[in-house]
């Protein structure tokens, strides 16, 4: 792959640079999957690392937090209630506490990880959800509205899930024709986009159970793909082209007749796994096998996607986890961050833009999603849709106590769901329980930090009083300068020198 070198764009990414952590700092003696599913086989939040591992009779994935560093004892306990290995790992956005598991046995799962991680092995979750006749491989929280999950299997099924009540609430059965390679909610969570073996890509309006918009042959190689849906309505794509190259395309919805942009990589087989970080509006490639991360920036310059850098190390990748932005080290100017799997390690990977100065640079930082919920569910499935509720870095980034936090009262009992039906479905809604079999809430929001949060609003005060008694000092200081210029200036304009 080619780049022109021509007049240099300006952009405040052009210098981003990646550096792997020290070893102490990696965690080692994770035995990651050798599960053959194209996934990232990692999910990290800024409370902990999610890996799905190798398991003997059946599939368990390993949680530990996010400052853990070393080696892992293979006694540690795992979240190991899968009867078949576990395919897709996701982490709740508006919960780091709750993480969702997909896998071959045909059902989803959904845990409530302790804070401080696990002290013994996890074998019940708190919700089972049951919908697809055959494994499922895919998971997407939807970013703005409460405990909503949308699935997709190889039964070539989607569904979406009503988390807090165990409840499947869509079905599409119909949309699909063979099976789902990916799937991505756009930024208000009204509708998604997906790709397909059959090598079209797809808007689709998950209430209405409506396809929006197709394109056929969106890339004409027979390898995986994937899409996501960028911040301004725009969709980027990655997969093959007929000789085999990996190709990346980006694609307006309003005209899907041909792609915005095209760029070839190279001839690697490794399918191209992209991240998106709608705050900068960059793009990151990981290709599975490969031994580097590409970066790219999306603009509404032509030719709209800007090649910027790579990271290369002589160790292939198995997966990689990246860090919502909320987790990132804004001293340090870290703008991403990822978990990049070895065949027996995890190694931290930071991306960082180099500035002189130690204060906040908010031109790097604007204001990003926070863990707080537009939207209850139940506010989404009656129609409304609403942009992610952002919150400032400046300072770092503290979460702050839900009010949502009574939405799951008991483990609903959930009867198997026909998966050849294509609408809505209120089946599974839960029995009563009585009160000694409640069990741990979907809802419920620990936040490690919040006895620490007076401390650090203190020490905040106190450094902006100091800044602003030496700014104060300044100001003084300068105008009895100006003071004292005026009269030189006034005898020199009166002749007295």
């Amino acid at each position: 792959m080619s780049f022109r070198r021509g007049v240099v764009r300006q952009s405040k990414f052009r210098h981003v640079f990646a550096q792997a952590w020290k070893a102490e700092h990696c965690i080692d003696d994770i035995r990651v999957s050798r599960v053959t599913w194209d996934t990232s086989l990692c999910a990290v939040n800024p409370k902990f690392i999610a890996v799905i591992i190798e398991s003997g009779g059946g599939g368990a994935f390993l949680v530990v937090p996010i400052s853990k560093a070393g080696r892992i004892d293979q006694s540690s306990p795992t979240v190991c209630g899968h009867l078949a290995p576990v395919l897709d790992i996701q982490w709740s956005p508006h919960d780091d506490n709750i993480i969702a598991s997909a896998s071959e046995d045909c059902t989803v799962k959904v845990w409530q990880i302790p804070d401080g991680g696990l002290t013994s092995p996890m074998t019940e979750a708190i919700v089972t959800l049951e919908g697809h006749s055959k494994r499922v491989g895919i998971l997407a929280w939807h970013p703005t509205a409460f405990n909503i999950l949308m699935t997709a299997g190889c039964d070539n099924v989607i569904c979406v899930w009503n988390v807090g009540t165990g409840e499947l609430v869509y079905q599409l059965s119909d949309a699909h024709p063979d099976m789902i390679y990916s799937v991505c909610w756009n930024k208000d969570g009204s509708a998604v986009c997906t790709v397909c073996k059959d090598k079209a890509l797809r808007v689709i309006d998950p209430r209405r159970g409506t396809v929006l918009k197709v394109k056929e042959k969106v890339h004409d190689g027979t390898r995986p793909m994937r899409a996501v849906f960028l911040s301004d309505g725009k969709i980027l794509t990655t997969g093959f082209s007929r000789m085999s190259e990996r190709q990346m395309a980006l694609w307006d919805p309003k005209d899907l007749s041909e792609p915005m942009a095209v760029q070839e990589m190279d001839t690697s087989n490794g399918v191209l796994l992209p991240f998106y970080d709608p705050d900068t509006n960059m793009v990151y490639l990981c290709g599975k096998g490969d031994c580097t991360i590409r970066y790219f920036e999306v603009t509404d310059e032509s030719p709209y996607v800007h090649f910027l850098s790579l990271y290369s190390s002589k160790e292939p990748q198995r997966g990689a986890g990246f860090l919502s932005k909320r987790g990132v080290d804004v001293n340090k100017c870290e703008i991403a961050r990822f978990y990049k799997l070895h065949e027996r390690k995890v190694e931290p990977i930071s991306m960082t833009v180099p500035r002189k100065s130690d204060l906040f640079q908010g031109d790097l930082y604007p204001d990003t999603a926070g863990s707080e919920p537009a939207l209850l569910a139940d506010e989404w499935i009656a129609g409304q849709d609403a942009p992610p509720l952002l919150v400032s870095l400046s300072g770092g980034y503290a979460a702050p106590q839900s009010k949502h936090r009574e939405i799951l009262k008991s483990k609903p009992k959930l009867a198997p769901q026909d998966s050849g039906n294509a609408t809505p479905s209120n089946a599974a809604a839960p029995t009563s329980h009585s009160a000694e079999e409640e069990v741990p809430r979907v809802a419920t929001r620990e936040t490690d930090g919040n006895a620490e949060r007076p401390k650090r609003e203190e020490e905040l005060l106190n450094e902006l009083l100091a800044e602003m008694k030496a700014l104060r000092a300044v100001v003084l200081a300068q105008s009895q300068r100006i003071e004292l210029l005026e009269r030189q200036l006034a005898r020199i304009e009166d002749g007295d020198v």
